[in-house]
């Protein structure tokens, strides 16, 4: 198994990659992986000089081979004027459009406040599913105030948790190997939001036998 992981922190060290790094000690938590981590401050040159060339250099060619060919992704931003930054989408738009089909991404970012909280969402969440991406129901915004917190380890853990399940290996007959029903907490069309872990205590209930429990009532 290939687990890649994209840091777009500038500086060094960063939360950013503090971040990426806590994500990625959860994942493999649960799961034993091959790690690569691209750092893309090294690659901005790089990534500059493809959209002027159209071809990448070779330092840059390997980082999108690298996702390209990952079981699982870790893309993990700071926050610029409210949305992923400019680094950060770069790399993104240079990546072959079909690379990340199907592929599990958890996604992450830092900022400075708890007001960037839904930057995850409102921004980073519609670009991997423009890609095709299998995007994590669980994201992870850490803001200054975060660190040190069981609020921010819990978050971080659940997201390790998912990635591994879909990441996991197929058994024998083609099957997951885990249940990916559980871990994806699915909208139903005629029900309610189902869990992300059964042990908290929600299923999804049929719209028929919600109507029928107010007929009686």
């Amino acid at each position: 198994m290939k687990l890649v992981v994209v840091s777009a922190g500038l500086s060094s060290p960063s939360s950013t990659r503090l971040l990426a790094d806590r994500l990625t000690a959860a994942t493999l938590d649960h799961l034993a992986a091959e790690t690569h981590v691209i750092e893309l401050r090294d690659l901005a040159t790089e990534t500059a000089q493809h959209f002027v060339t159209g071809f990448p250099p070779a330092r840059l060619a390997a980082a999108l081979d690298a996702v390209a060919v990952a079981d699982g992704l870790i893309a993990v931003t700071p926050v610029f004027a409210g949305s992923y930054s400019g680094l950060f989408k770069s790399f993104f738009d240079v990546i072959d459009k079909d690379a990340l089909t199907g592929k599990p991404v958890l996604l992450g970012a830092t900022g400075g406040t708890a007001r960037h909280s839904l930057v995850t969402e409102h921004a980073m969440r519609p670009l991997f599913a423009y890609l095709r991406a299998l995007v994590l129901p669980t994201a992870v915004y850490a803001a200054s105030e975060d660190w040190g917190g069981d609020g921010l380890a819990q978050r971080i853990d659940r997201a390790g948790a998912e990635l591994a399940r879909f990441m996991a290996p197929a058994r024998s007959d083609g099957t997951p190997d885990v249940d990916t029903a559980a871990a994806i907490a699915p909208r139903s069309l005629t029900g309610a939001i189902t869990s992300v872990d059964p042990a908290d205590g929600f299923e999804v209930v049929p719209f028929e036998r919600r109507l029928a429990a107010l007929r009686v009532g």
